[in-house]
C-alpha cells in the first residue's frame, strides 16, 4: 500500500510539473503573439504608453487602412503565392517520383543512391558557388526560377517520404499488377492516396519555407515589383519604408501600428491553413487502404 501511494504521489507531482512546463511554454509563445496583434489595432495615444500590450484598450483599424493602402504590399502578397504554389507543385512532384524508386529493393545500386542523397545533407557547395550557378551560370536572376528551384528538394525529405512508401504492403502492389497496372498507375492510385498524411507533412513544410523565405529574393531578385511579401515586410520593418504613407495622407498612423498589422496580414494565410493540414497528421498510413 505504501509503494502504491509513493508511485501515486510521485505520478502527481510529475504531472504538475509538466502541466507548469507547458503553460509556461504556452506562455512564452502566445504573449508575443498577443501584443503585436494588439498594437496592430491600438491607436497612436495607447502605443505610446510604457509596458506590455496584450489586450486591446481602444480598436482603431487605421494601421491595417494604411497597409491595405500600400500597393506594394498587393503585389507581393501575390507572388508569394505564386511562388508558394509553384514550389509545392514541384517540390511534391519531385519527392514522389524520387522517393518511390528509391523505396524498392530491386533497384540496381539503391545503397549507392541513397548514400549519395544523404551526403548532400551534411557537404554543399556553400553560399557563393550556389550564388554564382544560379546568376551567373544558370541566368536565372531576377525571375521566379531562382526562388524555387534551388530548394526544390530536400535530402532529409526525400528519406521520409521513402520510409513512407516501404512501408506500404507489397501485397497491395503485387495485386495491382496481376491486375495489370504498371509502375505509373500503382505510383498514383495506391501510393500516393495512402501516403496523404506524409504528403500533407512535406506540404507544410514547403509552404512555410516558401512563406517565409526572403533571403534568396535579397540575392536574385532586383526588381522592386517582383518581391516576394517576406523581403516587402522586412524593408518595412527594418527600412520604415511604408512611413512614405503618412506623408502622402492627411491622417498620421503610429510606425508601430503600421509595422505590426503588416506582420499579422503576412501571418494570417499560414495559420488559416494549418488547421486543415494538421488533421492528416495524426492519420495512421493504412487507414482506408483495404476495404472490402
Amino acid at each position: 500500500m505504501k509503494n502504491k501511494r509513493k508511485r501515486k504521489a510521485s505520478n502527481i507531482v510529475f504531472d504538475v510539473v509538466l502541466y507548469v512546463i507547458l503553460i509556461l511554454i504556452a506562455i512564452i509563445t502566445i504573449v508575443p503573439f498577443l501584443q503585436v496583434i494588439t498594437i496592430s489595432l491600438s491607436p497612436q495615444s495607447v502605443v505610446s504608453e510604457y509596458g506590455l500590450h496584450i489586450f486591446p484598450k481602444k480598436i482603431d483599424f487605421s494601421g491595417y487602412h494604411k497597409v491595405f493602402q500600400y500597393k506594394q504590399i498587393w503585389r507581393s502578397y501575390f507572388n508569394t503565392i505564386f511562388r508558394t504554389v509553384l514550389g509545392l507543385s514541384i517540390s511534391l512532384f519531385l519527392y514522389i517520383i524520387g522517393a518511390y524508386p528509391l523505396s524498392k529493393k530491386h533497384l540496381p545500386h539503391r545503397k549507392f543512391w541513397t548514400i549519395f542523397i544523404v551526403f548532400t545533407m551534411y557537404f554543399s557547395g556553400g553560399l557563393i558557388p550556389s550564388y554564382l550557378l544560379i546568376n551567373n551560370w544558370l541566368k536565372l536572376s531576377n525571375t521566379i526560377w531562382a526562388l524555387v528551384l534551388p530548394g526544390a528538394m530536400s535530402a532529409y525529405t526525400v528519406i521520409i517520404v521513402r520510409n513512407f512508401f516501404e512501408a506500404v504492403p507489397n501485397s497491395l502492389e503485387e495485386s495491382a499488377k496481376i491486375d495489370g497496372a504498371n509502375d505509373i498507375t500503382i505510383l498514383f492510385r495506391i501510393f500516393v492516396p495512402l501516403s496523404k498524411p506524409c504528403i500533407a507533412t512535406i506540404s507544410l513544410w514547403s509552404i512555410v519555407y516558401h512563406w517565409n523565405s526572403w533571403f534568396d529574393c535579397m540575392l536574385y531578385i532586383n526588381d522592386e515589383v517582383k518581391y516576394v511579401l517576406q523581403m516587402t515586410l522586412r524593408k518595412i520593418l527594418i527600412d520604415g519604408q511604408i512611413m512614405d504613407l503618412n506623408i502622402a495622407t492627411e491622417q498620421v498612423v503610429n510606425t508601430d501600428t503600421m509595422k505590426m498589422a503588416t506582420l499579422v496580414v503576412s501571418v494570417i494565410p499560414i495559420i488559416m491553413i494549418y488547421p486543415f493540414i494538421q488533421k492528416y497528421f495524426t492519420k495512421g498510413i493504412m487507414i482506408g487502404s483495404v476495404k472490402g
